[in-house]
């Protein structure tokens, strides 16, 4: 429950602190620690599997360990992490007022402590609010359906349970790989993070049909296509620096991430009920629902950078193109991304 709270909180940091071409790959950065985690996790598991002791069962080991590091961990992480720059005590104070002038072509504001009703509901309403939800729910669904039963899959292809564990390592170093070069294009190529999001599906999405068609006697073939299911960190982060890139306001960014994770949270419940016991060890329902998960995300990803390069040839038609001043003054008013005429979408 606690858990919930970190990613929401990162993705407004990482957009308080950088610009629109350095978020991508931050952003990825932070999710791929989320492949380390894995690693550390699976040589974790392994080891203190093996250890046997009458005064405790092996479960509790494994949670007291990674409860302890958690723990210290935030109390560093609270005295160290500044909310925003203009509270950041490592920076002078010349250093507060670079560092926010550095932002301010985002052209989304600062942060605010006002909640206002208009841009909450504005944020509901808003369509690619919607896409982008929409999105969050396919990868919660992904999610929820391979971080469950990955282990179950592995098992049924002829792996025992505790080299099924140490089996998960290849899935750490594949997302902690694919998600940072995935940020580092989105960074380097302008308006490509839709385009990336569509594209990183596939792979995956081969994967599934990989493990519904080979043979049982290939087992590595299908452990093989069992890992692509963890690039799913891509595309959760790219949806993540499409929020906060072209949702301006603060209250409207908050809700609109605040929706992406219900969504999300949603998905990962339905995704773990799509495996059905009956249908080991290839579980004919679930691999039926991820497939069409990764398919509408394709099919959003391309209508979301439709939708917005003609919102943006919109403005440059009725508004006029190179008003990047008036836009950043926008944003410092707290506008939105709908009520500011001069904020361009980052595709």
């Amino acid at each position: 429950m606690f858990e919930a709270s970190i990613s929401p909180a990162i993705m407004n940091i990482v957009s308080m602190f950088y610009t629109r071409e350095e978020q991508p790959l931050r952003m990825c950065v932070f999710l791929a620690f989320n492949g380390v985690a894995t690693m550390v996790g699976a040589l974790l598991g392994y080891g203190l599997g093996h250890a046997d002791s009458p005064h405790i069962k092996t479960w509790q080991l494994i949670f007291l360990v990674i409860g302890l590091v958690n723990f210290v961990w935030a109390w560093v992480f609270l005295w160290v992490m500044p909310d925003s720059p203009a509270t950041a005590k490592f920076l002078t104070h010349k250093q507060r007022i670079v560092a926010i002038d550095r932002i301010a072509g985002n052209m989304i504001g600062v942060k605010t402590k006002t909640f206002e009703r208009g841009q909450a509901l504005e944020a509901v309403l808003d369509v690619k609010v919607h896409c982008l939800a929409l999105i969050g729910l396919a990868c919660g669904v992904i999610n929820g359906g391979v971080s469950n039963f990955a282990s179950s899959l592995v098992r049924g292809f002829g792996f025992s349970g505790i080299y099924a564990t140490l089996l998960q390592l290849p899935t750490g170093a594949i997302e902690f790989v694919v998600v940072p070069l995935c940020g580092l294009a989105a960074g380097y190529f302008k308006n490509t993070r839709c385009m990336i999001l569509a594209f990183i599906c596939l792979p995956p999405l081969a994967g599934l049909i990989g493990i519904r068609l080979t043979p049982l006697s290939k087992r590595w073939s299908l452990v093989g296509c069992t890992w692509l299911q963890y690039i799913v960190g891509a595309p959760v982060i790219l949806s993540w620096n499409l929020l906060t890139t072209n949702i301006a306001g603060h209250t409207k960014r908050s809700t609109a991430n605040g929706l992406w994770f219900v969504f999300y949270a949603a998905g990962n419940i339905a995704g773990a009920n799509l495996f059905f016991a009956r249908e080991a060890p290839r579980y004919f329902s679930a691999l039926t629902g991820l497939c069409i998960c990764y398919g509408s995300m394709v099919v959003i990803a391309a209508f979301l950078y439709v939708w917005m390069w003609a919102e943006n040839k919109k403005r440059d038609r009725v508004y006029g193109v190179g008003e990047h001043e008036t836009a950043i003054e926008d944003g410092f008013r707290n506008q939105t991304d709908k009520q500011a005429k001069h904020f361009r979408y980052a595709l």
